[in-house]
């Protein structure tokens, strides 16, 4: 998974946890997030990303890895792209 989105999320992701970690870690069932780090990184996609993360998007699947939050960035940009 190469691609600029994953490139920023795991900078993100890195510099927030203080750990590198891989693609399908799980770093809230790893203990390693709170919900204030939740908010902050839903608040991250939004800004970095330009759109807003709906209710309807708020399931935990979409940011528990850095694979899934990938998937769900790819799948909201390339929808507001067609």
């Amino acid at each position: 998974m190469d691609s600029t989105a994953h490139a920023q999320l795991r900078g993100f992701l890195t510099r927030a946890l203080g750990a590198d970690i891989g693609d399908d870690d799980d770093y809230f069932a790893l203990g390693m997030v709170n919900s204030l780090f939740a908010l902050e990184l839903v608040t991250f996609v939004e800004h970095r990303f330009g759109f807003p993360v709906e209710v309807d998007d708020l399931d935990l699947d979409n940011f528990r890895t850095l694979a899934r939050l990938t998937a769900f960035v790819h799948a909201k940009t390339e929808g507001a792209l067609a």
